[in-house]
């Protein structure tokens, strides 16, 4: 068996396990949560807390998009983090590649798409490797990643539809929860794992039960969790 980085899921989330405010794009926890009394004065401990994740962080064009990325102007400090960002539509536009390769140490860009835009600017960034698979296998990416790059541990915060195929192909080693004190609601607003679900008692295998290892109160009612993922 080949190697692979250890994976942790590090997600913010809503008391009923919503990770958007809503059921489109326009709306984002990021941008509507600091207009929601009760919400907004505990929130800073999220991205506190984020800072203290792995060097290698796993997303999506559509997700780096959605936080808008694509229209940046002003470039942010630049940080010590290696960005593994899975685009196949592709989401990024040439400006949301440009201010990512800014923004951070490395961008390894994974995609199916031989058309993305990446391919026609990758020669002016000299921290923008491009990653092609004909059909993209969560598996064989990590030990990809593990043996190209050394990554031996990544935190995930992709969409719900990713985290849900990471979990059925039991690539997840430990999740990081932090939740905040709202209820959303909305049978089509993402939670923190979506996808396919099973379909008959003959797949219970394909669910996974988790070993507490961490329950904290923060402050203004957030809380985090720490769990194993029982294998």
């Amino acid at each position: 068996m080949k190697k692979r980085p250890i994976t942790t899921l590090f997600m913010l989330q809503s008391l009923d396990g919503k990770i958007n405010i809503g059921n489109n794009d326009t709306l984002d926890f990021d941008q509507d949560f600091i207009k929601i009394d009760g919400v907004k004065e505990g929130l800073s401990q999220y991205y506190e807390i984020e800072q203290t994740t792995d060097y290698y962080s796993l997303n999506t064009g559509r997700v780096m998009a959605k936080i808008g990325v694509n229209n940046q102007k002003e470039y942010r400090e630049k940080v010590d983090v290696r960005f593994i960002i899975i685009d196949n539509k592709p989401h990024l536009n040439e400006n949301g590649i440009d201010y990512l390769c800014n923004w951070v140490e490395k961008l390894i860009l994974v995609t199916t798409n031989k058309n993305h835009i990446a391919y026609s600017i990758r020669n002016q960034y000299d921290n923008l490797d491009i990653l092609y698979y004909e059909k993209l296998d969560l598996k064989v990416l990590l030990e990809n990643l593990y043996e190209k790059y050394g990554a031996k541990r990544i935190t995930i915060q992709s969409g719900g539809t990713l985290n849900g195929l990471f979990l059925r192909e039991n690539l997840f080693d430990y999740i990081h929860i932090i939740i905040a004190p709202i209820l959303i609601g909305g049978s089509d607003v993402p939670t923190l794992v979506d996808g396919n679900a099973i379909e008959s008692i003959n797949e219970l295998n394909k669910l996974k039960t988790l070993e507490l290892l961490e329950c904290k109160q923060l402050n203004n009612s957030y809380i985090e969790l720490k769990y194993k993922v029982k294998k």
